[in-house]
């Protein structure tokens, strides 16, 4: 499990206690234990947090080392690693080694690269083998996010042998997946698996393989998380087991891992789509400078290509000069267009996120847009069309100077909506399938970018439907 997130109830409850806790220190640390045994491990790293710095090693002291472990899963990733690298090797491994070996992973991949080694060596053995292991997969990763600590039995085993050793496991130490069995074979192959239910209520002498589901949902270690993800939230599991290419059994993800895998993938593409770089820390976390770097070379990026709306403006200057009537409703077509790319693409790129479209369906999503983007923008053109007419009845602006009929500026504002809407879906659910082609990802079509990229042929459908609509006006 990742740090959890902020909740307000216990917020309060941690800045409540931390001056009690700041007065146990200086006075009987030794009652510190007393006054927080009935405290979850989450709700003792918000009174952690609540603490000045300085005294955090000192709360972590008063704790059994057990409970400081578990309290150092939820604590907050910067003073989590600032603890550590203010520790000495020994020290540190002695805490993380206590730790449940996912988490144990991520808090070293957070640390400085030579310190960290520094501690895995002070690990014991079998320990630091298995966390070896782990840190050679990709943080995001089904490698990355899973646990060693599942329970797995022989499936030739009988039921009774079976829970023997279920019980062995859970009595040794700690077990993220007790709640689901897996069965493998002699060379430790995943075979099969039932819940610890399941395995409760089997008949008795059956044997493990005769009671096991065979059909059994895994992912390789490859795996990014969003196909972790899917593959748990497509088959309700409460764990999704880690095999490699001879299918054995290497780890588990739990759904608890899972869902800040979720939070994290949401979080990454909500920002992508809004025009900038995933930021790598909580907002109020963020420097001001990591914010600028994060956000202004999207910026710059889409200031450039609004440079190609000024020059398709330029290039019908004349017609503009002409009949300036046509400039009033420039934003309005221009942000109709905008809007309905940004549409299109979030929806395609989140269904792309959950495996609903893949590279192949691009024609058939392009079948389904032009009609949408069609009816929309004749929707949106019933709307222009009254707004011209409307305007014109309310005399706020006099056609009669121009010599333009009202009735076909709205005709103009009615054709170009149906146009530029249609090109904007088709557009915009386009371009996440172009970036996926070219190995990017799909969530980097932002809805900013996409608006940039229809307003330039937008106005370039709204002058070509005036020049046909009203071109003996402009002669």
């Amino acid at each position: 499990m990742r740090p959890h997130p902020e909740h307000h109830d216990s917020r309060a409850v941690a800045a409540l206690l931390a001056p009690d806790i700041l007065d146990l220190l200086e006075s009987d640390p030794g009652a510190i234990v007393a006054e927080t045994e009935e405290l979850h491990p989450a709700d003792l790293a918000d009174v952690a947090e609540q603490l000045p710095v300085a005294s955090v090693p000192q709360f972590l002291a008063a704790l059994p080392t057990a409970r400081a472990a578990s309290l150092l899963e939820y604590l907050d990733e910067d003073i989590r690693t600032a603890l550590f690298e203010a520790m000495s090797p020994e020290q540190a491994a002695q805490l993380i080694a206590l730790m449940t070996p996912d988490d144990r992973a991520d808090a070293l991949d957070e640390i400085d690269e030579d310190h960290a080694e520094d501690i895995v060596e002070a690990l014991p053995a079998a320990t630091r083998v298995e966390t070896e292991r782990l840190l050679e997969y990709a943080t995001d990763s089904a490698g990355g996010l899973m646990t060693t600590q599942f329970v797995s039995v022989p499936d030739a085993d009988t039921v009774e042998a079976a829970l023997t050793r279920v019980r062995e496991m859970a009595r040794a130490g700690n077990r993220e997946a007790m709640n689901t069995v897996y069965a493998v074979n002699d060379h430790g192959a995943l075979t099969g698996v039932l819940s610890l239910r399941e395995l409760l209520a089997a008949p008795e002498g059956a044997r493990v393989a005769d009671v096991a589901w065979s059909e059994v949902r895994h992912v390789h270690p490859g795996a990014d998380r969003e196909e972790v993800a899917r593959v748990t939230t497509e088959y309700d599991l409460v764990a999704v087991p880690v095999v490699d290419d001879d299918n054995r059994l290497l780890g588990v993800v739990t759904v608890d891992d899972v869902i800040d895998a979720i939070q994290e993938e949401q979080t990454e593409d909500i920002q992508k789509l809004g025009g900038m770089e995933a930021l790598d820390e909580p907002y109020m976390q963020m420097s001001i400078l990591g914010m600028l770097k994060k956000r202004a070379g999207w910026l710059s990026i889409l200031m450039l290509s609004e440079m190609f709306t000024t020059s398709a403006l330029q290039y019908f200057d004349g017609e503009l000069k002409k009949l300036p009537v046509l400039t009033l409703f420039i934003p309005l077509v221009m942000s109709s267009g905008g809007n309905s790319g940004s549409q299109a693409t979030s929806l395609i790129t989140r269904a792309m996120a959950l495996k609903e479209v893949q590279l192949r369906d691009w024609w058939r999503v392009a079948a389904r847009e032009l009609p949408t983007g069609a009816t929309l923008g004749a929707v949106l053109g019933v709307i222009g069309f009254i707004r011209v007419i409307v305007w014109q009845r309310l005399h706020l602006y006099d056609y009669g100077q121009d010599g333009v009929p009202y009735m076909l500026v709205a005709l103009n504002t009615f054709f170009s909506l149906i146009g530029i809407v249609m090109f904007g879906s088709l557009a915009g659910s386009m371009l996440p399938f172009v970036l996926r082609r070219l190995g990017f990802d799909p969530a980097s079509s932002s809805a900013p970018f996409v608006a940039t990229l229809v307003d330039v042929t937008g106005l370039i459908i709204y002058f070509t439907v005036a020049l046909t609509i009203l071109g003996k006006y402009m002669g």
